[in-house]
């Protein structure tokens, strides 16, 4: 009897646009966004938020243009990012030319928000002639008036008409740059709104959770509706929407990711939940390695197991493991690429661990092993 692999997922297909150096959709990595939360016409302020979320390894950062102030300050931020830099804009059409000039490698608009057909064309204009690509950003929480009066309430077939009706104007433009998004805060309505914007278009989908809450509740909940999304091989681009620090969206997004296996970024720790048997303080160790080990952007595996019981199971299939040798022991196992290696004190194994990881890391880049990668399905 053939058996379908258990690990593997089938991306549905869709064709692939460029947000800025970043290319989305086809057969390119899923890529991990975020947004600022600072007053965008604070540059400074503004950019070393970016900074910080470059660090972490975002891809793509999205920045609201509200105004006037914000246009004029994007053309400071988009020259000093390394990353490229989507504009937020909502209703006012001259916002998203002043963005597309300022600099700007996607623009987050709904076109029929803005406007006349002529202010539509001249968006696409000055999109094409920047060459930008766009973003159709549906939320259940502002559907249209007439939508809302058809259907009672949002809802996925709401949300799916006006993503397409959006997506309409564009193509009667001859624009086809575009993603787009279909957003709710409640998990069900969202999931179902993405499934059938999946069946309906072949455009690259930008998958998230909006409202999603605070880091832990938020979390929770991005991760139980992108993971049914991507795991049913819906998404080509991710943002995690959390009341917290942008920079935490962009480490749930990869975890998200690595939980799947669609990419790897960094060292993923696995750690188990300690109890009696335990030879070391697990989780204040693990705590400290999650730390200590944010530097290292190379993909490997690191398990920190506090007994025996499971410890050499998990170690054969990690990169670099510990095994706690059991209460009182005071020393525990390391392995190496699965196999037991030599003994180590539970005081030194912290800085041993980091010292390893970056040996590790050091060896893999040596060989032109890309720091990100997506596995081959």
């Amino acid at each position: 009897m053939s058996v379908r692999p258990y690990r593997h997922i089938e991306r549905r297909k869709s064709r692939k646009i460029r947000v800025g150096s970043v290319e989305v959709g086809g057969d390119a990595p899923i890529s991990v966004q975020t947004m600022t939360n600072t007053v965008t016409a604070d540059v400074r302020g503004t950019i070393d938020q970016i900074r910080r979320a470059e660090e972490a390894g975002v891809d793509i950062v999205r920045v609201s243009c509200p105004d006037e102030d914000a246009t004029e300050a994007l053309k400071s931020i988009t020259k000093a990012a390394r990353i490229p830099i989507v504009a937020d804009i909502h209703f006012h059409y001259k916002r998203a030319i002043e963005a597309a000039e300022a600099g700007a490698a996607c623009l987050r608009i709904n076109p029929g928000n803005i406007g006349s057909a002529q202010r539509v064309r001249e968006v696409v204009q000055a999109a094409k002639d920047h060459g930008v690509s766009m973003r159709i950003g549906v939320n259940a929480g502002s559907l249209e008036k007439e939508l809302l009066e058809r259907y009672g309430e949002p809802c996925p077939e709401a949300m799916v008409e006006s993503a397409l009706n959006h997506a309409r104007i564009l193509e009667d433009n001859a624009f086809f740059e575009f993603k787009i998004s279909c957003k709710a805060s409640d998990v069900f309505l969202a999931v179902a709104a993405y499934q059938g914007l999946a069946d309906a278009c072949d455009y690259p989908l930008h998958v998230g959770i909006t409202e999603a809450g605070g880091l832990i509740s938020g979390s929770v909940k991005s991760s139980i509706g992108m993971g049914m999304l991507l795991w049913s091989g819906i998404g080509d681009t991710i943002r995690v929407s959390l009341s917290a620090d942008p920079v935490e969206e962009v480490r749930v997004g990869f975890d998200i990711l690595k939980a799947l296996n669609l990419r790897h970024r960094g060292v993923n720790i696995v750690s188990c939940p300690s109890c009696a048997r335990q030879g070391f303080n697990v989780i204040d160790t693990v705590r400290l390695l999650e730390d200590r080990l944010k530097h290292i952007t190379t993909p490997m595996t690191l398990s920190i197991i506090g007994c025996v019981v499971n410890g050499p199971g998990e170690a054969r299939e990690t990169d670099l493991g510990f095994t706690g040798g059991g209460a009182g022991a005071g020393n525990g196992m390391i392995y190496l690429d699965g196999r037991p290696a030599y003994k180590l004190d539970n005081g030194k194994l912290v800085d041993h661990v980091v010292e390893l990881c970056e040996k590790r890391a050091a060896e893999i880049e040596s060989r032109g092993i890309s720091p990100v990668l997506e596995p081959a399905l």
